[in-house]
């Protein structure tokens, strides 16, 4: 029907005259499709490209949080930092200087260092007593490698150790006594070492 109401005049055959207002439709595009730009009836809700969760982490993260990650105390305190379980190690226990001073000693007289490496870990009379001991050679035995039986000690003052060793080389056991003193920069020295045997001779012996 037109703007009046009255429906337009029909030709014959039920056509419309020429000349007729015609009722206007949208255009379509070629093939009976939407033309471009025109809005969907029910639009597709789609995913934005870029959501919040891909903008938030960076390209190639994972979301999930690390092992080493913070996470906050259970009282709302300061978040703490978990770290693996596998990378916790205890400190190795330092080894006491009796037993350090036995293998250094042992090392020396039995020729497998030599005498200059106890420069720095003697003092007083121990570096001419420890030459001259070495120079015998009195812990060297021929295919079996000299080794610490056991060591006692005791401390007659602070600061001071009397010790003693038994080694074995073989069928061979040797008694090895040393003194050790500790310094004022808390270092531990050899102050005296003696095997049983004979001792070296002291410049006040008659």
């Amino acid at each position: 029907m037109g703007p009046s109401g009255r429906r337009p005049p029909v030709g014959p055959g039920g056509g419309q005259l020429p000349g007729a207002p015609t009722r206007s439709r949208p255009p379509t595009a070629p093939g009976g499709g939407r033309p471009p730009g025109a809005p969907t009836r029910n639009p597709a809700r789609t995913t934005p490209a870029h959501s919040p969760l891909r903008s938030a982490a960076p390209s190639g993260s994972p979301l999930l949080p690390s092992r080493d990650a913070t996470v906050p105390s259970p009282g709302g305190g300061a978040p703490t930092l978990t770290a693996p379980a596998e990378g916790f190690r205890r400190p190795a226990p330092q080894p006491r200087p009796t037993d350090l001073f036995a293998d250094r000693l042992l090392a020396v007289l039995s020729g497998q260092r030599p005498v200059h490496c106890m420069l720095r870990h003697t003092a007083g009379r121990a570096y001419d007593e420890l030459a001259w001991l070495a120079e015998r050679g009195p812990l060297r035995a021929r295919g079996t490698r000299p080794v610490v039986r056991d060591i006692g000690y005791y401390e007659p003052r602070p600061g001071a150790i009397e010790a003693f060793a038994r080694i074995g080389a073989g069928e061979q056991l040797r008694a090895m006594a040393f003194r050790l003193e500790q310094g004022p920069d808390l270092r531990w020295r050899c102050t005296a070492v003696e095997l049983g045997g004979p001792r070296m001779p002291r410049a006040d012996d008659d």
